[in-house]
């Protein structure tokens, strides 16, 4: 005869409610949260008093950038926000549009809509947005080169080769970040599981 198990010994493990919310609803609010953000951070880019901010961050590029051109054998001079080659008189602005700080704001805006834990956003942003202005400083300096080879070829780089560098490299490093994270998915329901 089978002897019935007390059920002072059996209990059964409630299967655990699945925390995410289903695919179409993460894609949703991403498109309603991606334009917010991206406005958001537009918009806080024309707060005047951020201006002095984003002044000292343009004219601390420009002083490294000379900095690197003269450590590595160039003629570079900085001037507020102007690189200029004392030898040869040529000289380029970096306006506000030109210190990485759009291309920023659209990682920015897309990391922080996309359904991830707060510590995968902190981490692609910090990573993201490193690459973006190390990638920038190194499009400073090849303008300031070009320019001074041709004045064609610089604009035809600075207005549309690497407009499209920048481009790409945002949807590249935001695809990357979005496939080594752990998504955010339903946890595995076993309504089997029985503790005895």
């Amino acid at each position: 005869m089978a002897r019935k198990p007390s059920p002072s010994h059996t209990r059964a493990v409630q299967p655990e409610k699945a925390i995410a919310p289903p695919r179409q609803n993460r894609m949703l609010r991403f498109l309603v949260l991606f334009p917010i953000f991206l406005a958001a951070g537009f918009c806080a880019l024309l707060i005047p008093f951020l201006h002095p901010v984003i002044t000292g961050f343009t004219r601390g590029l420009v002083e490294v950038s000379a900095i690197v051109i003269r450590l590595f054998g160039g003629h570079a001079a900085a001037q507020q926000v102007i690189l200029r080659n004392p030898s040869n008189g040529f000289a380029m602005e970096v306006l506000d549009g030109c210190n990485g700080d759009d291309v920023a704001v659209l990682l920015w805006a897309a990391i922080l809509a996309y359904p991830a834990s707060w510590l995968q956003k902190g981490k692609g942003l910090l990573a993201g947005t490193a690459t973006i202005y190390v990638i920038n400083f190194l499009r400073i300096i090849s303008l300031f080169y070009l320019g001074q080879y041709d004045r064609q070829w610089f604009e035809f780089a600075h207005l549309y080769v690497w407009e499209s560098v920048f481009v790409l490299l945002t949807l590249t490093i935001f695809w990357m970040w979005v496939r080594r994270m752990s998504p955010l998915s339903p946890l595995p329901l076993d309504k089997s599981k029985v503790i005895v």
